[in-house]
């Protein structure tokens, strides 16, 4: 029911879609005796939409939780383990080809570790987050990963989790983590915050290996963006995020609000 329901509101939870419907709404009673409101709607909701996608505003709201958690150091030793969360796959394409996405380096970077840390044991965690239907991702990533040169016998898949919760529930059933042994955690350095949370309330001790980084830092803080699109993308994704942590929060699905690096982090 959760998941349902989250991905309903999730769909109002996105910045450029809630202006969109606005602006429909205006337009739609252009026609009747609320014209003149329809018409504020709808240039509001143009305005709105010029300042999220030219303005710096994305920019502004995805460092904090970029930079929320440090690149991972690697002077601390070999893990033993890792485990990538799915999101940077979109199906097939022409010639069934796997369609990667704009997170594609939470897959890109596997070859990389498991050449790094030839004993660590690999875990790809990603089901379906479609509401209804749709192929997991873990069977578009096995193929995609071997054909990364990862060896078969290093990976072990979790196609069922639909979403960060499942993750870290599903994947702490599978590898079964013993006291003292150390987990990499591989996603998208924005979504590191919400993750770590949730795999800490789960009981899954992981170290962040943040990837995908989309800003430099905060010198990217005041930098506006060249097309609306690019701009909308950066600050959908963004607020989705922090709605998420806010949620999971409020329901208790993870450990504090905005979690923070601690020295067992690496």
């Amino acid at each position: 029911m959760f998941f349902v329901l989250s991905k309903l509101l999730g769909f109002f939870a996105i910045p450029s879609n809630l202006v969109v419907l606005i602006g429909i709404v205006g337009l739609s009673l252009l026609p009747t005796r609320f014209a003149s409101a329809g018409r504020w709607l709808a240039f509001v909701s143009l305005v709105v939409l010029a300042i999220l996608g030219l303005s710096p505003l994305g920019n502004a709201l995805i460092i904090p939780l970029e930079h929320r958690f440090p690149p991972w150091d690697a002077t601390r030793g070999a893990p033993d383990g890792i485990v990538v969360l799915g999101g940077a796959i979109d199906g097939l394409g022409p010639g069934n080809e796997v369609v990667l996405n704009e997170g594609a380096e939470r897959l890109t970077m596997v070859p990389e570790l498991a050449r790094r840390y030839p004993n660590a044991r690999i875990l790809f965690s990603g089901g379906s987050a479609a509401l209804i239907d749709g192929d997991a991702e873990a069977k578009f990533a096995l193929p995609l990963l071997e054909s990364f040169g990862v060896a078969r016998d290093r990976i072990t898949l979790e196609d069922h989790s639909r979403n960060t919760v499942e993750n870290a529930v599903y994947s702490k059933m599978i590898v079964q983590p013993k006291p003292g042994e150390r987990w990499l955690l591989v996603t998208s350095a924005y979504h590191m915050p919400r993750a770590i949370g949730v795999f800490r309330k789960a009981g899954f001790p992981v170290e962040p290996y943040p990837v995908d980084w989309r800003t430099r830092g905060v010198e990217d803080a005041l930098h506006p963006f060249a097309t609306v699109s690019d701009g909308l993308r950066r600050t959908d994704t963004a607020v989705h995020e922090w709605v998420g942590l806010a949620v999971y929060w409020l329901t208790g699905r993870t450990s504090e609000l905005f979690p923070v690096a601690t020295r067992e982090d690496g």
